[in-house]
């Protein structure tokens, strides 16, 4: 049985950790709200975005002269893999669901003899990624020094990702991100941005557009902001999964400390009875005894 003191000391340490759990938790609510506030006004320009999108890629089919961007480069045999995670832990199985799709998908590419290259965004899938694929590893994004994430930030790794392309470095790109549902649910996604890649049922309610330029001409300049904008809000999906998971993780190590501490108390207080009674003993056999 413990003794007393290494009880106290224990109890003192489980509700000091009890206080961060619990900030951590008003902290992360405090900042779910401003983060899913912005994934969820970034939904529904996304949505008309790629409605547009779709429109325009199918009007122009398999024409050779569409853009670069959508017809593909011909072979899928190079896949570029861009992991986006958190900069930081404590927040659940949210990052490590992130990297085990990814993880998934890289040894899928492998097993039919593809080549794999993996672009991290975010320490931590950098991290987890690094033991098993990083031979694979050809460039990271750190945004540990950026306070909230903005379209600059997805810009910045679009321009990476085309210059990339350009360079013939890679034949299909696919993002990989968790999207925001609730505070307990974040699903793990992926979504290919190269060739772009649009839902077949979408359409622009029946309505037949004149397109000046020609189509390929807008989608020449359109898909490139097509990429950063659907990395952004793969980027702000992540802001508010992130902290959705951040806040039920450190609510449950809040209550799970509360139900140490019950645990605890009972145990030294048990502790505390039986020294007492000792003591009483003692004292009632050396009284007899005189």
């Amino acid at each position: 049985m413990a003794n007393l003191k290494d009880l106290k000391n224990r109890i003192a340490s489980v509700k000091s950790t009890r206080k961060i759990t619990k900030a951590m938790q008003m902290v992360a609510a405090a900042k779910l709200r401003r983060a899913e506030e912005a994934a969820e006004m970034a939904r529904p320009y996304t949505e008309k975005f790629n409605d547009v999108m779709s429109g325009l890629a199918a009007s122009v089919g398999d024409s050779p002269t569409a853009p670069a961007l959508l017809r593909g480069t011909g072979s899928d045999a190079t896949h570029l893999l861009v992991v986006i995670t958190a900069e930081r832990g404590l927040c659940g199985g949210f990052n490590s669901s992130i990297v085990k799709l990814a993880k998934q998908r890289a040894t899928k590419l492998l097993g039919e003899g593809k080549t794999v290259k993996i672009l991290t965004v975010g320490k931590k899938g950098r991290e987890q990624l690094r033991r098993d694929f990083g031979e694979y590893s050809v460039g990271h994004v750190d945004l540990s020094d950026v306070k909230r994430v903005g379209y600059v930030n997805a810009q910045d790794i679009a321009r990476d990702v085309l210059a990339r392309f350009d360079g013939g470095e890679f034949d299909v790109c696919t993002i990989f991100f968790s999207r925001f549902e609730s505070v307990i649910s974040q699903v793990p996604t992926a979504q290919q941005i190269i060739p772009a890649s649009f839902d077949a049922d979408a359409s622009s309610g029946g309505t037949l557009y004149d397109y000046e330029p020609s189509e390929e001409g807008i989608l020449a300049d359109l898909l490139p902001r097509g990429v950063a904008v659907q990395i952004f809000a793969a980027l702000l999906e992540n802001a508010a999964s992130e902290q959705g998971a951040r806040m039920s993780a450190m609510d449950n190590a809040t209550r799970n400390a509360g139900e140490m501490i019950e645990d605890l108390t009972i145990e030294y207080n048990r502790s505390r009875q039986a020294v007492i009674t000792n003591e009483l003993i003692e004292i009632i056999s050396g009284a007899e005894a005189l």
